[in-house]
């Protein structure tokens, strides 16, 4: 099973990063260029405990829709977004964040697993990584800049 592990360091508060990270509407605009939206579930603002989203986008010049859901969440420090339906055999989305010297280091932890089975995974090492880690760099730098612009 594929992990990504990336951190960000971003000169904001915890509160202030946890909360960003869950909101909807920055989500939707961090993934302008796959035209991310939301088709049912939480409209805007922060999810919380329980929520789900169901996201449409395109990516490799298809439609997809993933719905996640808020698994676990411990204000101002960490939450989970899980899939519940959508192009993944599993996606599992821990987001932990730390003060460090007046700055908050984000930590993004993903495990997922592609279907097909052996061809997923082949599928996995040759390209999907690689992707899903810029997808994260993407919206991780558009989270810090606008944060940082407060």
């Amino acid at each position: 099973m594929p992990e990504l592990l990336l951190t960000t360091t971003i000169a904001a508060a915890p509160n202030d990063c946890f909360l960003m990270a869950l909101s909807v509407d920055a989500h939707m605009s961090s993934m302008g260029p796959s035209d991310e939206r939301v088709v049912a579930g939480v409209p805007s603002g922060s999810m919380a405990l329980g929520q789900s989203v169901t996201w449409q986008a395109k990516h490799f010049g298809l439609p997809f829709r993933m719905t996640s859901k808020i698994t676990e969440y411990e204000q101002p420090t960490r939450f989970v977004d899980e899939q519940t339906s959508g192009p993944f055999a599993s996606w599992w989305h821990e987001h932990r964040f730390e003060e460090h010297a007046a700055q908050t280091v984000m930590t993004d932890l993903v495990r997922y697993r592609s279907p097909a089975g052996p061809l997923g995974r082949l599928v996995d090492r040759v390209f999907l990584e690689r992707y899903m880690r810029r997808l994260l760099m993407l919206r991780n730098a558009w989270l810090k800049d606008n944060l940082e612009a407060r």
